[in-house]
């Protein structure tokens, strides 16, 4: 008993795609999305909850103080004096919220100054004090 048909010699793979099976699906598809689709346009009513959320808080203000090379300081681009800084580092202290204070210092500056003016922060009771830095290449 031989598998296979007639021909005498090594039987050739079918090249052809059958195409039966996919068109059946197909079609069974087709009529499960013609029965289902008039259910899908039916709306069903839904009490949805009302909910109500308090406001955010309110960003706190940035305050900019900058340290130039020469130990000049800078209130937001404005030049002040040692003293005044005291004075407005204590009454941003007072504010509610206490803005936040970005501290940036030019890279010839002695690290003293730097260490005097986070001091003064701190006794003025500022509580945020970031650094500003800039990105660049390393001396």
């Amino acid at each position: 008993m031989a598998f296979g048909g007639f021909e005498s010699g090594p039987s050739q793979p079918m090249a052809d795609i059958n195409t039966t099976p996919l068109v059946d699906v197909m079609l069974v598809l087709l009529i499960i999305f013609i029965v289902c689709a008039p259910l899908m346009t039916q709306a069903v009513k839904v009490d949805l909850p009302q909910a109500s959320a308090a406001p955010a808080d309110p960003k706190p203000d940035t305050v900019n103080l900058a340290l130039d090379a020469a130990g000049k300081l800078y209130w937001n681009q404005s030049e002040i004096q040692q003293e005044e800084l005291v004075r407005r580092l204590a009454a941003s202290a007072a504010q509610q919220p206490q803005p936040e204070v970005h501290l940036s210092a030019d890279k010839e500056t002695r690290y003293q100054r730097v260490a005097e003016l986070m001091a003064a922060a701190k006794e003025a009771g500022i509580v945020k004090l970031g650094f500003v830095t800039l990105p660049g290449a390393r001396p």
